[in-house]
């Protein structure tokens, strides 16, 4: 009976390479590769055509979908190879790693200890990372980091069996230069992978073959008693996992995700796995033919002047032959032109790339994740890794069935497809940014709770959502966001708690944060076939209330509080001339004339009620100028005047430039202003102005220069012609007024 343990690199091609060339000499019984032993079961899909790595074995606490764990494989993983070598040689293939049921469970132990070992040290001044063996083992042999002297001294051995006894002689060194490295979990572990070793020589397999991460390699091949383990391992606490496969994507297995086995360049290793024997020359190609696809002239003399460079770089460092390092700065220096700018492309195209792998539609899912993938097929809605924008004609059959079920996933919560802004005029056109990530499989499993398909999960979450807010501007926006979708049971329970939720409410500002999405619901009443009248009773009814509540809602308001309000009422002005209902507006132009006019109303307030009045076309001509004129007189203090005229002017500039009368009175104003005054009121005008667009800002400064200075506002019908005879006839009654006679 012979145990051979091979310590691999996760993900190494070089490691991959050495294990399938073993395991081809050494003909095992059984393969044992270090993974949670629930996805035992799913083992028997690994060799079914379908299944094309990158792909992942995604387990989950069945009660708890935030606790769960991925084991990405990719072609190039040694643990991959072995088990198709298993596959292909019909012989048995089991996973041996600390199973789940326990790793779940023990977590938030674990998590609690490392934060109190933590805290201890932080007070004693202990907290000190360590670096780890391999990082020292790297340090001395002149390399700046663990990976890259990995990489060299043990992943560029191919087709040598004695490499894994060197790996596990290393290890034995570096784990007795630091024995405090082997934590509990760490142990725990090991124990269970010696187990499933025992349990594999009781059932009398002559030959076992071992995959394990290099670290593990000595505690596995000088394996204590076995009364030792079982005592680590008894009473562990349990939870139920559960497994399946998932698609994987090179993107997310590098390190940029966050996965912390990942790897900096899969697309590289792919390469190097695939053409073990090239010298860079097929790798250049793929480069220059990268470059040539976005239109970048490369020439054949450029890739071979490239290899050339590659290769003598390889040289002076004595490496065998060019890595990529030396590639990727061959490519900077001949490709590039000494720009760096394309190894962005490079490095998303090619070291990186993009593939994405698959799961074949027999393996067991969840059914919520079924009918997704259902619909997507359904609706040839690609499923990339990729940014890919998605324009929908929404007059068009198809494109309304996507934007259905896009809106279905959007009230779930699931990121794949953002809403982007369209451009042009009209309601039928709606721009996705689809973008998909393996871990939202994850995301997908814990909304199916809520329901078996998108739709019923979609209705049910969004009701639960509405019934826990309690919010009134809550409820309107899921309402407003829940009519595209098509749920009519969820949109006919969301008008009943609007209903509700309106009537007991007695705060205006409230009531104003939701009128605008529910006002924006009729614009889905031709295109979606909506009808746009079940809400229409609500939001005339809470427009009736706000009008009869804002007059007193303006009075007596501090600075961040009149802001607030303030766009508040912008939004409302709009939403009303949206709903063009008739009793609603003029209700609302009503509540403007009493606002405007009210004495204790926020002069910022007053002021953009005044402005609305003239939009309206209620407050024009002489009647404008004399408001007008009255709020900025000198009555009124510097910071009230400058509060009502930043009202006034909300939202445009082009009043002034239009209307003489009202630019004279504010220049007039402006001039009167003493030093004092002018600097009180700065920052409120420059404020104001600020929101102004950058033509009109120019227009105004333009009529200052060419002489639009302060002048006479005079009344209606009069001309600035000065009557001398007139005004000397006032002289005597002014001198005996004043004690002259």
């Amino acid at each position: 009976m012979s145990i051979h343990v091979l310590g691999i690199r996760h993900h190494g091609p070089g490691s991959a390479a050495n294990v399938k060339s073993f395991l081809e000499r050494l003909k095992p019984d059984i393969v044992l590769v270090e993974g949670p032993p629930e996805a035992d079961a799913l083992l028997q899909w690994a060799d079914h055509e379908a299944l094309r790595p990158p792909v992942a074995i995604l387990a989950f606490q069945a009660d708890d979908i935030r606790k769960s764990v991925f084991y990405p494989f990719a072609t190039f993983s040694p643990e991959w190879q072995a088990i198709q070598y298993a596959k292909r040689s019909n012989i048995p293939v089991r996973f041996m790693d600390l199973p789940l049921v326990h790793a779940f469970a023990e977590d938030q132990q674990a998590e609690n200890s490392v934060e109190l070992e933590n805290v201890v040290a932080e007070e004693t001044g202990t907290l000190e990372r360590k670096p780890h063996p391999m990082e020292e083992m790297a340090m001395a042999a002149g390399y700046a980091s663990s990976d890259k002297w990995w990489e060299h001294t043990f992943e560029h051995r191919r087709m040598n069996d004695q490499v894994f006894d060197a790996i596990g002689e290393a290890m034995q060194a570096m784990r007795e230069s630091q024995p405090s490295r082997s934590d509990c979990e760490e142990q725990l572990r090991e124990a269970y992978m010696r187990k499933i070793i025992r349990q594999a020589e009781k059932e009398m397999f002559t030959s076992i073959a071992v995959i394990c991460g290099a670290w593990h390699a000595p505690a596995l091949r000088e394996m204590p008693p076995a009364k030792e383990d079982n005592e680590l391992l008894k009473s562990l606490p349990k939870v139920k996992v559960e497994c399946t496969w998932a698609p994987w994507s090179y993107n997310r297995l590098s390190y940029q995700s966050g996965y912390g086995a990942g790897i900096q360049s899969p697309g590289w290793y792919e390469h190097i796995w695939e053409h073990p024997g090239d010298d860079g020359s097929r790798w250049m190609t793929n480069v220059a033919r990268l470059f040539r696809e976005n239109n970048m002239d490369t020439s054949v003399a450029h890739v071979i002047e490239a290899v050339r460079l590659a290769e003598s770089l390889a040289a002076l460092r004595g490496l065998p032959k060019a890595g990529l390092e030396e590639l990727n700065e061959a490519t900077v220096s001949v490709l590039c032109t000494g720009e760096n700018i394309m190894m962005q492309l490079i490095s998303e195209q090619l070291i990186v790339s993009n593939k994405m792998g698959q799961v074949p539609s027999e393996v067991p899912k969840p059914p919520l994740q079924v009918d997704i993938e259902k619909y997507q097929k359904k609706l040839r809605i690609p499923v990339t890794p990729d940014p890919k924008d998605l324009l929908l004609d929404l007059r068009k059959e198809g494109d309304l069935e996507k934007s259905v079920f896009l809106h279905r996933l959007q009230l779930l919560g699931l990121t794949w497809a953002q809403k982007t802004e369209v451009g042009g005029k009209g309601t039928f056109k709606e721009q996705w940014r689809l973008q998909w990530d393996p871990a939202f499989t994850i995301e997908i499993i814990e909304k199916g709770i809520w329901g078996n398909t998108a739709a019923e999960a979609a209705a049910r979450f969004v009701t639960g959502e509405a019934r826990g807010s309690g919010s009134l501007r809550t409820v309107a926006a899921l309402l407003s966001d829940t009519l595209p979708a098509e749920l009519p049971e969820a949109v006919e329970a969301l008008i009943g708690m609007l209903g509700n939720l309106s009537a007991a409410s007695s705060d205006v500002m409230q009531l104003m944060e939701a009128i605008p999405s529910l006002v924006s619901v009729s614009r889905y009443g031709n295109v979606r076939k909506t009808d746009a009248a079940l809400v229409t009773g609500i939001v005339t009814g809470m427009i009736t209330r706000i009008c009869i509540s804002l007059p007193n809602a303006c009075n007596a308001l501090s600075d961040e509080a009149a802001q607030t309000l303030l766009e508040l009422l912008y939004r409302m002005n709009d939403s009303v001339n949206l709903l063009q209902q008739e009793i609603a507006t003029a209700e609302w132009q009503q509540s403007l004339k009493t606002v405007s006019e009210g004495r204790q109303t926020a002069p910022v307030i007053a002021g953009y009620s005044t402005r609305l009045l003239a939009d309206h076309q209620l407050l024009t001509g002489d009647a404008l100028v004399k408001v007008f004129n009255f709020a900025m007189s000198k009555a009124s203090a510097p910071a009230t005047a400058a509060a009502w005229l930043e009202g006034f002017l909300k939202g445009s500039g082009t009043l002034l430039l239009l209307d003489a009368n009202l630019w004279n009175v504010v220049n007039s104003w402006v001039a009167t202003l003493g030093e004092s005054d002018f600097t009180e009121v700065l920052p409120l005008l420059r404020r104001t102005f600020a929101h102004f667009t950058h033509p009109e800002r120019r227009k105004l400064g333009e009529k200052v220069k060419q002489g639009g200075g302060a002048a006479t506002v005079l009344p209606s019908g009069t001309t600035d012609e000065f009557d001398f005879d007139r005004g000397a006839k006032g002289l005597p009654v002014v001198m005996n007024l004043l004690g002259y006679k």
